[in-house]
């Protein structure tokens, strides 16, 4: 990305304020950079956590799949999902409060008496899915904040703020030359004067 330039004070004025703020902003982004990873890390293990649990708990029930076939899927759903919002590292993130189930009425005298653990077990799984689902969900928001952060930290790591010091750089050597032109300038008129001065 080429910096434009005019080879003068204003425009090295702007250069050094801008230099200032990337460089004042880089401690900044490596730190909000290196909280972003921790984090990805931390809800990517509390997903993989919840979803080896549902797995396991799936597992755990498969041996009475006679008994399910005879349980109404009906009778649980979910009413609502109640979230919240937490910032992490500035991004805002989802975190589950809680979840609100609708239970059908059945009659339990009717019904087999491992209803009621069949209703509390489809709740558990339901709770732990929507658990994971918002986990992978925070992640990917993380994910995709850090990214950005990496981006901008390669900007101005590696592209604006030496840009603008080679900018900076240019405009002193010019500015120097400049003035090193002017004061040669000004002795040869000054010698020039002199020998006229001298031949009159």
């Amino acid at each position: 990305m080429a910096i434009k330039f005019q080879y003068n004070k204003t425009s090295l004025q702007q250069l050094e304020k801008q230099l200032k703020i990337r460089e004042k902003a880089l401690p900044t982004l490596k730190n909000k950079e290196a909280a972003l990873r921790v984090e990805v890390k931390k809800a990517k293990t509390e997903a993989e956590k919840l979803d080896q649990k549902l797995r396991k708990k799936l597992q755990d029930y498969q041996d009475a799949v006679e008994m399910w076939g005879e349980f109404d899927n009906d009778l649980v759903t979910i009413e609502d999902v109640d979230l919240s919002v937490k910032k992490i590292a500035g991004v805002r993130t989802p975190v589950l409060e809680g979840v609100m189930f609708d239970v059908k009425e059945f009659s339990v005298f009717n019904e087999p008496s491992w209803f009621l653990d069949g209703i509390s077990i489809s709740k558990e799984l339901a709770k732990i899915a929507i658990e994971s689902q918002v986990f992978n969900q925070k992640m990917k928001l993380l994910e995709h904040a850090r990214r950005k952060t990496t981006q901008k930290v390669n900007l101005y790591e590696k592209v604006q703020i030496p840009g603008f010091q080679d900018a900076i750089r240019k405009i002193k050597r010019f500015m120097e030359d400049e003035e090193n032109l002017s004061k040669a300038a000004q002795k040869i008129v000054k010698s020039r004067i002199q020998e006229l001065e001298e031949s009159v």
